[in-house]
């Protein structure tokens, strides 16, 4: 037999690389006092740099059974430490957040070798707010919204088209309809870390956490 060990890694994998960037410094020496501000600051570098779809975000929930669930969707706002994003309630991340409104927050952006993860508790902000951030909804997506049944088992694509169909017709008639499900919702947040990359490993990371005296507490982290 040889003593030579077998490399059973799946070759697709082999030789790809990572942090391969030109990283910008992370300056921890004059850091804003509440996470929020230092996220809208690397929001904006991250549009001038021109970062694709920045505001695409995973937000992350556990369901019933203690199991974790994961998906990307989009940041609709920020207003100090709460960052908003909408769904259906129907929805399985609806249904998650309903039964257990703790969730995080997930963004990464490789072009500039920045993540940021944030953690908190979920609250939906109303009917009227849901309404709101719905009108707003291009028409298409307002139309797949109406029709509801966010994933559950579908039959067939013409059964999709179908009920489309049947959607985009009933906006045109009732322009200021909204999905009477449809929830904005608001993640508070209690803890935020934001993460720099370093090629060789030497990552800087900072990390804030809402003490019981409700104070933003920060400090480094170890790569």
């Amino acid at each position: 037999m040889s003593d030579t060990k077998k490399d059973n890694r799946n070759p697709l994998f082999r030789g790809l690389k990572s942090l391969t960037g030109s990283f910008d410094t992370f300056d921890t020496e004059h850091l804003p006092e509440k996470p929020g501000e230092l996220f809208l600051e690397w929001f904006e570098d991250a549009l001038r740099q021109q970062v694709t779809e920045p505001h695409a975000v995973t937000l992350s929930t556990v369901d019933g059974e203690g199991r974790p669930d994961a998906r990307t969707l989009i940041l609709k706002d920020v207003h100090d430490e709460t960052f908003y994003f909408a769904s259906s309630m129907e929805s399985r991340k609806g249904m998650q957040l309903q039964e257990r409104p703790h969730a995080a927050l997930t963004f990464y952006w490789p072009a500039v070798g920045r993540q940021i993860r944030l953690r908190g508790t979920a609250v939906e902000t109303g009917e009227k707010e849901g309404a709101d951030d719905f009108r707003r909804r291009p028409d298409e997506a307002r139309a797949v919204a109406m029709i509801g049944r966010q994933s559950r088992p579908l039959d067939s694509r013409e059964e999709l088209k179908a009920n489309l169909a049947e959607q985009r017709g009933f906006l045109k008639n009732h322009p200021e309809a909204a999905a009477p499900l449809w929830r904005l919702y608001a993640l508070q947040i209690d803890e935020a870390e934001f993460w720099q990359a370093d090629p060789g490993r030497k990552h800087t990371r900072v990390q804030y956490r809402l003490n019981k005296h409700d104070d933003w507490e920060r400090g480094l982290l170890w790569p």
